[in-house]
């Protein structure tokens, strides 16, 4: 029997139009419909014919922007170009951020719950409250955790 290897693209997306609102809520389909456009206008019917059937969106939070992508390991360079040549998801502006290539679903959990955990103390920061200040982000970084630890291969 063989086993499929996996490789694990952790994703932040940083909006660049920060005073315009987004005109809708970004999801896993609306990245994943992003991320095939991308594969298919720079690396042609090739590339999306190589990573379309193990390319997965297994994770986005909205608060954090951060996304877990799961590819064949064989095609896990043409899926990070493709989503380092995103400019927009539908029509918002954004610049994506490949914080972690893993090779488990473990690690990229591991990374993504130490990246949110970053990225609310970033949020408290600014916003002056100190570290023993209870808030909807403790509430948010619970249950987010349990998301991500829920995760399958």
């Amino acid at each position: 029997m063989v086993r499929f290897k996996n490789r694990w693209l952790l994703v932040e997306f940083i909006p660049l139009d920060q005073t315009k609102p987004a005109p809708s809520r970004l999801d896993s389909k609306i990245i994943w419909a992003a991320l095939r456009d991308s594969i298919q206008e720079n690396f042609g019917d090739f590339g999306w014919g190589a990573v379309s059937h193990s390319l997965t969106v297994k994770y986005f939070s909205p608060t954090t922007n951060i996304c877990i992508i799961r590819v064949a390991r064989e095609q896990h360079r043409i899926a990070r170009g493709g989503v380092t040549l995103i400019k927009a998801i539908d029509g918002v502006r954004i610049l994506p951020f490949v914080i972690d290539l893993t090779g488990t679903i473990k690690h990229a959990q591991l990374s993504a719950i130490e990246h949110n955990r970053k990225t609310i103390a970033r949020y408290r920061a600014r916003a002056g409250t100190s570290s023993t200040y209870h808030d909807s982000y403790d509430q948010f970084l619970e249950t987010s955790s349990r998301e991500i630890e829920a995760l399958r291969d």
